[in-house]
């Protein structure tokens, strides 16, 4: 796409939680007429984010916590999800979703399966996530879980049959993409 897109200006508007960036350029459309386009762009990096599955008792872990954008769109206080976070540095995706369970669940992953990563918003963020399953037991809890207060963190960790699961992402209990996609994932292989 080289040939295709000139970046003409970047402009930083934002430098806090994330970085918003204001991109002016030209975009040599297929007809091969070049179009100018202005677009936002926030940069996230990469993030991970697991299902832990209990097969023997057909059980998921999540976490409910609060979700600014999601209460401004909607007015919900808490969002029902699949546990997720940033990866920290030079972390790689599998040390990074260890790290968030074990602060967000309270539980020690074992069995972690890679999916897939994707672009959760491609229009206009960076953010690329990796997707893992694994396996957990109640003795794979080693703490009550729910965050980092110091980080703004209040979470409540959920365990739910994973029926249940399903159907709260059909009832709207469950409006998360990625935990969608990730009880989807457990149930296509619980087959």
């Amino acid at each position: 796409m080289g040939d295709r897109i000139c970046i003409r200006s970047v402009e930083l508007l934002s430098d806090g939680w994330t970085k918003l960036k204001k991109v002016v350029l030209d975009y040599r459309r297929r007809d091969g007429n070049w179009e100018p386009q202005t677009r936002e762009v926030y940069e996230r990096g990469e993030a991970a984010t697991v299902l832990p599955y209990d097969p023997e008792r057909g059980t998921v872990l999540l976490v409910r916590q609060f979700r600014l954008p999601v209460y401004l769109a909607s007015g919900a206080d808490s969002l029902l999800e699949a546990c997720a976070g940033v990866l920290d540095g030079d972390e790689d995706a599998e040390t990074c979703i260890r790290r968030e369970a074990e602060e967000e669940m309270g539980c020690r992953l074992r069995d972690l399966k890679r999916l897939y990563s994707a672009y959760t918003i491609p229009g206009s963020v960076t953010e690329r996530v990796t997707f893992f399953t694994a396996c957990y037991t109640p003795a794979d809890r080693i703490s009550a879980g729910g965050g980092h207060p110091d980080e703004g963190e209040d979470i409540e960790v959920v365990e739910m049959t994973l029926d249940d699961a399903f159907t709260a992402t059909r009832d709207g209990r469950i409006i998360d993409a990625k935990t969608i996609l990730l009880i989807q994932e457990c149930v296509l292989a619980k087959g």
